[in-house]
C-alpha cells in the first residue's frame, strides 16, 4: 500500500505543476 501512495503523490505533483503552467500562460 505504501508504494501505491508514493506513486499517487508523484502524479499529483505533475498535475499541480501543469495547473501552475496554465496559470502563467494565461497571465501572458
Amino acid at each position: 500500500m505504501g508504494s501505491v501512495v508514493k506513486k499517487r503523490r508523484k502524479k499529483m505533483r505533475k498535475h499541480k505543476q501543469r495547473k501552475l503552467l496554465k496559470k502563467q500562460r494565461h497571465k501572458k
